[in-house]
């Protein structure tokens, strides 16, 4: 497994372990050189939000993998994590609805959670 696969599938079981909601995986590889992965989801609130960014930096952490950069953490509304070719994005739920990322990155392919076991 490719490193930037291993580092989605962990940040996506993060996710899924703190309940976020509609968790999608965007693999843009094919159509950028900003990342290869990108993983959107949301909390239900700001509380959420932030357990969703705590538990995937812990769990990347545990396996080695450190962010490059994280924005957005003050306000909580939209957190960007930068693990190099994986970008995690973590919204509030009205954001996520207002910047509208898997739109905007429509041509890249929706990878299902059983893709990123392979």
């Amino acid at each position: 497994m490719n490193i930037a696969k291993e580092i989605a599938k962990l940040a996506y079981e993060a996710l899924d372990d703190k309940k976020a909601e509609d968790i999608k995986v965007i693999e843009i590889g094919k159509i950028t050189v900003i990342a290869d992965y990108f993983i959107i989801a949301n909390g239900t609130n700001s509380s959420q939000v932030q357990a969703l960014v705590d538990n995937v930096t812990g769990e990347l952490s545990k396996h080695g993998y450190e962010p490059k950069r994280i924005e957005g953490i003050r306000s909580a509304s939209w957190i960007l994590m930068d693990y190099g070719d994986v970008v995690v994005h973590i919204f509030s739920k009205e954001d996520r609805l207002f910047y509208d990322l898997e739109r905007i990155w429509r041509d890249g392919k929706t990878i299902s959670k059983e893709q990123l076991e392979v």
